[in-house]
């Protein structure tokens, strides 16, 4: 019996610690998630890039908190998106390319889900259709993205203003 308790105890840890990370995934399949699945989630986008220090400690101090991977992965589709990534990506009837410029450069979809507003990090909440909720820039830490993430997840921001609900 104790063999059996501990088992179990074992088996919970481990399940529980596998739903402790975000589950992230590319843009591509958040996109075709939305296009098959009956009732698709929003979609969740952090813009990044290989330099940028704060997405590094984003990534490590709010995306591993272990309330933040449980709420994003069950409301969003959850996606990392390099903006200096150099693939083309086909989506929304639009090719979307690298421009380089000088010794960098930038994808076209992260200019266009940042507004053309180049700042890392910044996060993008989108509806089940792609159309943009709001690109939130900048760093932050579990508890105030937590509250970013639940006014467009639970749909508050059809009824609140952020100014009323960021109270």
């Amino acid at each position: 019996m104790r063999k059996f308790a501990l088992l179990l105890l074992l088996s919970l840890t481990v399940s529980t610690n596998a739903q402790e990370k975000i589950q992230w995934m590319s843009i591509e399949e958040a996109y075709a998630l939305t296009l098959t699945e009956a009732a698709p989630k929003k979609i969740f986008i952090d813009v990044y890039t290989d330099w940028c220090g704060w997405c590094k400690r984003m990534d490590k101090a709010t995306f591993q908190n272990p309330e933040v991977a449980a709420y994003m992965n069950a409301h969003y589709y959850n996606v990392k998106f390099d903006a200096e990534q150099k693939e083309a990506i086909e989506m929304l009837g639009n090719t979307f390319e690298f421009v380089p410029q000088g010794n960098r450069g930038y994808h076209e979809l992260a200019a266009a889900l940042l507004n053309g507003k180049m700042s890392y990090p910044t996060v993008v909440f989108m509806n089940p259709k792609f159309e943009m909720l709001s690109p939130v820039p900048g760093y932050q830490e579990a508890t105030p993205f937590l509250k970013v993430a639940t006014f467009f997840g639970d749909d508050i921001y059809r009824t609140v203003p952020w100014e009323e609900y960021a109270k």
